[in-house]
Parts: C-alpha cells; structure tokens; sequence
C-alpha cells in the first residue's frame, strides 16, 4: 500500500517557515553584516554575517565572470528537486519512518538555503557587489555562534598548527540538515534493514508456499502409482 508523502513535507514546510522567520529577523534587527547579540555570556552568540558560497564559505572561484553563485544556486535547486522525488518513491515503497522523517529535514533545510540563494539578492539587495544580476546571487544568512574559543592555533598542533581558529557560523537551515544527516548515519542499520527484512519475508513465503504445493502434490503422485 502507498504511504502518502505529504505529512514528511509538512515537516519540510515548517522547517522552512522557521529558517526564513529567523533569517528576516536578524536581518531587520541587526541590519549591519558584523554585527551580534550575546545570549548566552560569550559561549553563545547571535552573528549577522552572509555566507556567498557553500558550506564553510566556499566558493566555485574557478568560474569567471562571477557566475560561479549562479551554477552553485542552479545545482542547489537541482539536488532539492532530486530530493523531493526521493522522498516520494521512498514513500512509495514503505521506507521506515524515521528515514522518511530524516530526508523531510534535509529537505527542509536545503530549500531554506536555496531561498536566499535565489531570492534574497534581489528582495533584500545582499548580493555582492559586481555580480551580474540580483537574481540567484542572494548571499545565505547565517547567526548561530558557538564560540567556545578564538585565537591562533599552537604550531605544535599538526595540520592545524599555526592557523586561526574560530567555530563556524550556521543558521537553523543548516542544522535541519545536519540533523537529518546524523539521524540517517546513527539509525542506518535499523533504516535500511526493514526492506531486506521484507525481501527476506517474502523469499520464505514462496518458499513455505511451494513446499505446501509439493507436499500436496506428492500424495496424489503415490496414490497414482499404486492404481
């Protein structure tokens, strides 16, 4: 029996809804990309700073012409639309609900990102500056500081040794996303183990039902042979 998908993108929705409010609101109260509120002591903050990239502020610099945001926004719409559809066969097959319910946050998240790549450049004016139009160059929002330490790191740390520290900011659209990813990489054995369970179900109930057929089929065999 089909499972309707449409209470998992409820879920979507909301999600959307929450990361857009957040956003709107550290961008009319806080205004200025730099500026912060402390909530928690210096532990934990309210940043206003724009992300033009991906995650960690990575960019496709490689790109000329700053059409870079351009093919990053396009290939963010693209992964959403594949999500979604992801999402619907999984339904379709009866996937595990807590997997359902993973891919729904994921979802969420990667649509509020996606939002203010394609929009935010032209409603709130944030692209930067010289790029060749305001659409698909909105730069994403992010705030949630956790900002246990800063400062340069001891050379005698490798890799890291040497470099400036500071935790990376991140918005709530973000952390649906991360979430659902963990949720997915926590439970995977149990996520994924239901259709291999069923398949396994299945093989025994065809098995169970030709052994009842030979069975059956055995005493007529023999009642013919004595006639």
């Amino acid at each position: 029996m089909f499972r309707s998908p449409y209470k998992y993108f409820w879920l979507t929705f909301l999600l959307i809804a929450i990361d857009q409010s957040i956003k709107y609101t550290i961008h009319r109260y806080l205004v200025y990309e730099g500026n912060e509120i402390s909530v928690f002591g210096h532990w934990f903050k309210l940043h206003y700073v724009l992300n033009r990239g991906m995650a960690f502020g990575m960019e496709l610099s490689f790109i000329p012409g700053g059409y870079g945001k351009i093919v990053l926004s396009l290939f963010r719409l693209v992964a959403m639309v594949g999500i979604g559809i992801y999402l619907v066969r999984l339904a379709s097959k009866k996937a595990h609900e807590g997997l359902l319910w993973s891919i729904a946050a994921i979802l969420g998240g990667a649509i509020g990102n996606v939002i203010d790549s394609t929009f935010y450049g032209k409603l709130l004016g944030n692209q930067p500056v010289g790029s060749p139009t305001p659409w698909f160059h909105g730069q994403v929002i992010d705030m949630f500081f956790f900002d246990p330490y800063q400062g340069w790191i001891p050379d005698l740390v490798p890799l890291w040794g040497g470099s400036w520290y500071s935790t990376p900011i991140f918005n709530f659209a973000d952390a649906s996303i991360f979430c659902g990813v963990v949720s997915i990489l926590i439970f995977q054995n149990k996520f994924f183990d239901q259709p291999k369970k069923k398949e396994i179900a299945n093989n025994q109930d065809i098995k169970n039902s030709e052994t009842e057929i030979i069975e059956d089929v055995s005493p007529k065999k023999n009642e013919l042979s004595e006639e």
